[in-house]
């Protein structure tokens, strides 16, 4: 009697081991997926200003992307709204510093921490979000000795390894700017573009609808920090 029941045990053992080889499979699939998922991060210094912020907000609105800002604190008086309009749309808020200028910045340690803690208070009493991360003025390359200090106050460094061109290149067009964003960019992943978003910066905020449409285009995942 026991022999007619092996043809069934032995069916169910193969059945087991044929769901358990497609399941090791189908899990397979999205680490692959996500290890070749091709990322930029958007990210804008020095602003907020009245019209180059309120210009990006908006393209960045409608093409449903999310980016990052790196406040400059003394430029928030009378941009309050345009400040509250970065957290409220979603975009991450980072400390930049409190008035951008290196020989105060830099003259310490304590200047310094400082000048981060004015830039995170203004932030926080004017939009209520605790910023968590931080770019160094001029960027970490040449201030490598600081970076414990950012750290100690609970903030993560970010840099940037592409640019835009529109602090490098002088009185450049948005043709130029989209030019050098994917010359600089190319072959990178993450990309960390560079952009301003202050005043002067009106041909960055013209170039930013073509920017975000190749990177689209090429198939990239917009991320923020």
């Amino acid at each position: 009697m026991q022999k007619r029941y092996i043809p069934i045990v032995t069916f169910f053992v193969v059945l087991l081991v044929v769901i358990a080889h497609l399941s090791a499979r189908v899990t397979a699939v999205p680490a692959f997926t996500h290890a070749e998922t091709k990322k930029v991060y958007l990210t804008f210094d020095d602003g907020p200003s009245t019209k180059v912020t309120g210009r990006i907000l908006d393209v960045l609105e409608q093409e449903n992307v999310k980016a990052t800002f790196f406040i400059v604190s003394d430029r928030v008086a009378g941009r309050e709204d345009t400040l509250k309009r970065i957290a409220e749309d979603g975009h991450t808020l980072g400390i930049h510093s409190k008035t951008h200028r290196y020989s105060e910045i830099y003259a310490s340690d304590e200047a310094l921490i400082k000048d981060i803690r004015a830039c995170r208070e203004r932030i926080i009493k004017v939009t209520g979000v605790t910023p968590c991360i931080y770019r160094f003025p001029g960027g970490s390359s040449l201030h490598r000795d600081k970076i414990p200090l950012v750290k100690a106050e609970g903030l993560r460094p970010i840099d940037w390894n592409a640019v835009c061109g529109d602090e490098e290149i002088p009185h450049a067009d948005a043709e130029t700017l989209y030019a050098q964003t994917f010359k600089t960019a190319k072959g990178k992943n993450p990309v960390i573009l560079l952009m301003h978003d202050s005043a002067p910066h009106k041909a960055t905020a013209e170039a930013l609808p073509r920017v975000i449409e190749e990177f689209k285009r090429q198939g990239f995942m917009f991320c923020k920090f």
